[in-house]
């Protein structure tokens, strides 16, 4: 019996120590540590493609020359602000699901021949990252997305050609938080 509690005290001494640590890290944190899935990440081969990453820019390029508000940009230092490095993928599933069905979608008919292709690259994406979640409170996220959403409601058809125009940019932010 005294061999097993000598063997147990460093084990609760340790899983207590550890415990503190945690606790200090919420701390500075201010509390807002949300775990994020494992499956928040896309392979590094999406972004390695060549001819859809052209065909990508190519229509986000299209779209700028139609885009007349320079004043505003939806992706941006904004969209991140405290989010942390580790929901940042998390942040762009959820703008890439508000891009393909409320922007890319409605206007399928347009910037020819590039929105057939890219489309489905982007659907592809966010299929792979529907299972990407975060574990707790996503409400900071929620709330810089829903400015984003806002801003492209209320510019109308220019803030869906803004938002089309910026496919660039949400692809570079793709690759960087999600691989």
């Amino acid at each position: 019996m005294a061999a097993l509690q000598k063997s147990v005290s460093p084990f609760l001494m340790g899983t207590l120590a550890t415990s503190c640590l945690l606790l200090l890290a919420l701390w500075v944190q201010g509390g807002a540590a949300a775990p994020v899935s494992s499956h928040c990440r896309l392979d590094k081969s999406n972004f390695q493609q060549p001819y859809i990453t052209n065909r990508t820019f190519m229509l986000a390029k299209e779209a700028s020359s139609a885009d007349n508000n320079t004043d505003v940009r939806l992706i941006g230092e904004k969209l991140f602000r405290g989010v942390s490095m580790s929901e940042r993928c998390y942040l762009m599933k959820q703008v890439l699901n508000f891009t393909l069905e409320e922007v890319l979608l409605p206007q399928s008919d347009r910037f020819q021949p590039y929105m057939q292709e890219v489309v489905p690259f982007l659907a592809r994406l966010s299929n792979s990252l529907s299972t990407c979640h975060i574990e707790g409170d996503d409400l900071h996220i929620q709330k810089n997305v829903q400015k984003l959403k806002d801003t492209v409601k209320k510019l109308g058809e220019s803030g869906e050609i803004k938002a089309i125009g910026e496919l660039d940019l949400l692809f570079m932010s793709l690759r960087n938080a999600c691989i």
